[in-house]
């Protein structure tokens, strides 16, 4: 061992013996203890006398300083980088180390007053040294990302994910100012990380980070790189198009707007998580690798602003309107952070980040319980769908044709509603009583819809004074409906037995036309009232008869002509039965009817319509005019 090792080994042990020795007993047992252990622990050397010992350990700590002191001020006070020279960034890192060492090694004397001074010495010069650390760290990181992570004004700026209309350069860059524009690095697809700093970079990054965490400076140190990378990080945003928007400014947007904005906020979600986050996790992890717990606060400090930003959006979205309208938009929102949840929390894992991955959370469920809000807005918008003005024609009403093509687009997202409506469950619904127990809480929600609309299209059929026209409109919409239904998810969730069921109730509503529209008619064909009536009197009843079919059934034809059946299949069905109803019957009264005596020859006179043309004239009905075909 050398000198001034011996010196600083004896000095350690006089310290342990002042430091426990409370009373002369207990000083005489610590120094012949020590004395056995090593002849060198001897009472004389460790002994007030060895005073001068102590005094030639702190010169020695002393000349140790000085030589620091000089290698170090050199460069500290130097102009020029150091880091532009790599055998002077060497050099320093050495001091460096050599200085945090010492302190470290000489800390636990503090207690001794020349140590001590010697301490504070050592310390206001690492602190400079330290300052010189952070602000070589910034250089590297601010010139690092100049040359590898940007482009130059004039180059290409062009970004896959850029925002379809890219903000124009300001007019000083068009002119060819040198300043120096920013912009991400180009990507096509998310499968890439991106490296922002070159490999070296990254390399003196990491031995200045070892340094400044080894001398007590590992915040200023991830503070001053999360200020870099921060920058980086905006501008790549910026170059995305999102807009920083407060909740107010989201809520004050027009739908138009807004559905934009939530476009360039899925396109912006996707690139931060999977592209912007994992590259400035790797990068952390790099730069700050063998210092977890720096890398995890760095990395949080870089990207916490940006994620606030996307879930505030979000939360915004989650809490504005529920007009139905706005279902789809906020079930995009919806998907889109439901996808990027199992990425998002394998990124912001660690302790420093639990307040976002609960935000996240949170918002997430925030996104359902509004969609499960706008189901809430639709039944109230159609219990609330007044039912005062009839449908020309009794045609489609506007309501039907909303809610089924609504329901019929809803449920193509039908994965991601049955996860809002079984994580929220439902409120009693009324008259559902007897559904299947295994149907999924969104068939009950689509079931009480369709419950709804039929109601209402039930009171809204009582406007028609005409109880024929009044089971056309529920014809046309019942068929509607089943349409709609059928052959897709909709008709999946309400099921088979909805559909045999409601096809039922259409052919039913059929019955009903032809019985309050058609049976009069049909009675004045009967000739069982005329059958023991003598020859003129029959001849009479049968041409009042055939009068009355006449005028009623041109009437029935002319009303019911401007009547609208939508579906071409429908309607041709309702023609087929009423011919099948009506010319088996009108048939037979004519052949009876020509076989009268007293009327004989002189049928044809009375006789205005024939097969063909109650045909013809069936066929003119339900054609509607111009403003019910729609």
């Amino acid at each position: 061992m050398s000198e001034n090792g011996e010196e600083k080994l004896l000095a350690v042990a006089r310290h342990i013996a002042k430091t426990l020795g409370h009373n002369n007993t207990m000083s005489d047992d610590i120094f012949q203890i020590l004395s056995n252990f090593d002849g060198r622990f001897s009472r004389e050397n460790l002994s007030e006398k060895g005073a001068d010992a102590d005094s030639r350990a702190c010169a020695a700590l002393d000349h140790s300083l000085k030589s620091l002191d000089h290698r170090i001020s050199h460069h500290v006070s130097s102009d020029r980088p150091i880091w532009a020279d790599a055998v002077h960034a060497a050099a320093f890192l050495d001091a460096v180390d050599e200085l945090v060492a010492a302190v470290a090694e000489w800390n636990h004397l503090a207690s001794d007053k020349a140590v001590a001074a010697c301490l504070v010495r050592a310390e206001d010069m690492l602190q400079h040294a330290m300052f010189r650390l952070e602000e070589e760290f910034r250089t590297l990181m601010e010139r690092g990302g100049e040359s590898f992570g940007l482009t130059r004004n004039g180059e290409s700026t062009e970004m896959p994910f850029d925002s379809e209309e890219e903000d124009e350069l300001d007019d000083e860059a068009r002119n060819g100012d040198e300043e120096q524009i920013p912009v991400a690095l180009p990507v096509t697809d998310f499968d890439i990380v991106i490296d922002a700093l070159p490999s070296g970079t990254i390399n003196d990054l990491h031995e200045i980070a070892k340094r400044m965490v080894a001398g007590g400076f590992g915040k200023e140190c991830s503070h001053v790189y999360s200020s870099c990378r921060r920058e980086f990080l905006e501008e790549s945003v910026s170059r995305l198009g999102l807009q920083k928007l407060s909740i107010e400014d989201v809520h004050k947007m027009t739908w138009q707007d807004l559905e934009d904005e939530i476009e360039k906020w899925i396109k912006a979600s996707n690139v931060a998580v999977k592209i912007l986050f994992p590259s400035e996790r790797r990068l952390c992890d790099r730069v700050f690798f063998g210092f977890a717990s720096a890398a995890d606060f760095s990395f949080m400090e870089v990207c916490r602003g940006f994620a606030i930003q996307l879930l505030n959006f979000a939360d915004a979205v989650a809490i504005g309107s529920r007009s139905p309208e706005r279902l789809f938009r906020i079930l995009d929102v919806f998907e889109t952070l439901r996808d990027l949840i199992p990425e998002f929390e394998a990124l912001f894992s660690d302790q420093f980040s639990v307040s976002l991955r609960n935000e996240l959370i949170t918002i997430w469920k925030r996104l359902g319980e509004s969609i499960r809000g706008i189901f809430m807005e639709l039944e109230n918008l159609i219990r609330r769908d007044p039912a005062k003005t009839a449908v020309p024609g009794g045609g489609l009403h506007p309501i039907t044709r909303y809610v089924m093509n609504y329901l019929r687009a809803a449920c193509r997202s039908r994965q991601s509603l049955e996860q809002v409506f079984e994580e929220y469950g439902l409120k009693e619904y009324p008259k559902l009583d007897d559904r299947v127990p295994s149907s999924s809480s969104l068939s009950v929600q689509m079931d009480w819809i369709m419950e709804l609309l039929e109601s209402n299209l039930e009171a809204k059929s009582k406007i028609y004074k005409d109880p024929a026209l009044c089971y056309v409109f529920l014809m046309n919409n019942g068929r509607y409906i089943v349409q709609k239904a059928k052959d897709s998810e909709l008709g999946t969730l309400l099921g088979d037995d909805w559909i045999r069921k409601h096809a039922a109730k259409v052919r039913q509503f059929h019955v009903h036309y032809q019985r309050s529209s058609w049976s009069r008619v049909l009675g004045t064909l009967k000739m069982d009232s005329t059958v023991s009536l003598p020859p003129n009197a029959l001849a009479k009843s049968m041409k009042d008869k055939l009068k009355s079919f006449n005028t009623m059934f041109e009437d029935i034809c002319r009303e019911q002509s401007s009547w609208f059946v939508f579906d071409e299949q429908l309607r041709e069905e309702i023609r087929i039965s009423l011919e099948k109803m009506l010319l088996p019957a009108y048939g037979n009264f004519v052949a009876r009817f020509e076989n009268v005596p007293e009327i004989g020859k002189h049928a044809d006179k009375y006789i205005k319509y024939g097969t063909e043309d109650i045909q013809a004239r069936l066929n003119q009905l339900f054609q509607g005019s111009s403003g019910n075909r729609k």
